[in-house]
């Protein structure tokens, strides 16, 4: 196969640095399992909620993944840690009386060890010392005391990779309804339904904080078209993307229009762009004209590439009307082009199924709900957690196809024949007995 015709690949293009840049977004988890999203800038200081600040050079080079300790704005690798062997004990927690007098540490006593800069690792030691019923526990429930401790007292944290799973997990935990009840198991299905790979092309419509822009983006790995199309008139900050941390080549092939210069019949409405040479009067006016001028051309070519079509697939996770969105939108789908469709609610993926069954020109529409639950898995203890979120969404699947009432079954034309044949007198062998007598 010529190098012409090969198909390109995602790794042919770094989508991120490995390690930690300046101005990267990070995303740090602390001990007690919340994550933060901090800005690393030069000579700066991060602050990281209650449990402190460090300086943001500490990390600026280190690869993504490593735990640190803060002291006195100072950052500390932690060792990695292991599994430890919980031996069987014959103890129970039923002899134990948690009552006021168990933990004679108090708080005044704790933040006076906080403030004179006590490690975190010695006030829990100093609690545990002090527990007058922390013999009589479990292993595992000793283990799950040093834990609680720990996310209250713990002033370390670990870096997350800003791998897509990573972000649309972090910002599902944030703010949910940002984008649109979106799981990571959701938007898998969504990539895979629409078939994005290197080199596609697609139209994606994303009210989901730019989630369904940064997973097609990373899918596509720098090869391809993607176009966005949506209500501002410039190319709106998506907020999922900066937390991607993606290298400008990956970002390159995103464009953006709005609803209202994708339509055909769009008229520019604003100062003209081009003007007779002898009218400008200054250098500035010429630059501001130059700049014009080539937004005006951008634009230009981006809606000739969406009025061209074939394109691949169509994604679409918008508060509005998927109908509508439809019906602008599928002239510009190739022919088996996939159109998935997501919404928080059932209703409407289900109207859009019962339309589109109606519609000639699609194959198939189908609406389904993804489903996952998370679980433990440890030695005698696998079980699902109990607090989960209830639903990631409804999708809707459908393939493009184009209508022609001129085409007709293979069946037809085998009736067609046998009818000419026997019209003309002749012996035509049947299709079936011929390749039967063939085999």
């Amino acid at each position: 196969m010529s190098s012409s015709n090969a198909q390109p690949s995602s790794s042919s293009f770094e989508i991120r640095s490995s390690t930690i840049q300046a101005g990267d977004t990070v995303l740090l988890k602390q001990a007690n399992g919340d994550v933060k999203s901090v800005k690393i800038q030069k000579d700066s200081t991060v602050s990281v909620g209650r449990i402190g600040s460090f300086h943001c050079n500490e990390l600026i080079g280190q690869p993504y993944g490593f735990s640190y300790d803060m002291e006195q704005k100072k950052l500390k690798v932690l060792p990695p840690k292991t599994l430890d062997d919980v031996e069987d004990t014959d103890a129970t927690n039923e002899l134990i009386n948690d009552g006021e007098f168990v933990q004679p540490l108090t708080i005044a006593e704790i933040q006076a060890l906080k403030q004179s800069g006590v490690h975190a690792s010695d006030i829990i030691k100093k609690q545990i010392e002090q527990h007058a019923n922390y013999s009589l526990k479990t292993e595992y429930s000793k283990e799950k005391y040093k834990k609680r401790k720990e996310a209250k007292y713990s002033k370390s944290f670990t870096t997350v990779e800003p791998t897509l799973f990573n972000v649309c997990e972090y910002w599902f935990n944030k703010d949910q309804n940002r984008i649109r009840d979106i799981r990571p198991d959701t938007l898998s299905q969504m990539l895979n339904l629409a078939n994005v790979k290197p080199g596609g092309r697609y139209i994606v419509i994303d009210d989901a904080s730019g989630l369904l822009v940064a997973a097609v983006l990373e899918r596509m790995g720098g090869h391809g078209r993607l176009i966005t199309i949506c209500d501002t008139d410039s190319p709106p900050a998506y907020p999922v993307i900066i937390n991607m941390n993606f290298k400008p080549e990956i970002v390159a092939p995103l464009v953006s229009l709005n609803w209202a210069t994708s339509q055909e019949d769009y008229t520019p409405v604003g100062p003209p762009s081009e003007v007779p040479p002898e009218e400008i009067r200054s250098d500035r006016q010429k630059q501001r004209l130059r700049k014009r001028k080539l937004v005006s051309d951008t634009l230009e070519r981006t809606r000739e590439e969406l009025f061209v079509g074939e394109f691949d697939s169509l994604l679409v996770a918008s508060q509005y009307d998927p109908n509508d969105i439809l019906q602008q939108l599928a002239p510009y789908l190739a022919g088996s082009a996939s159109i998935v469709v997501q919404s928080p609610h059932l209703q409407v993926v289900s109207d859009l199924q019962s339309k589109l069954r109606n519609t000639p020109g699609y194959l198939g529409p189908s609406v389904t709900e993804s489903w996952l639950r998370r679980y433990q898995v440890l030695p005698g203890r696998t079980h699902p957690t109990m607090n989960t979120s209830g639903s990631g969404g409804y999708i809707l699947h459908a393939i493009r196809v184009f209508d022609d009432p001129s085409a007709s079954g293979i069946t037809g034309r085998r009736r067609q024949q046998r009818k000419r044949s026997k019209v003309d007198g002749e012996s035509t062998p049947d299709v079936e007995s011929s390749a039967e007598t063939s085999s």
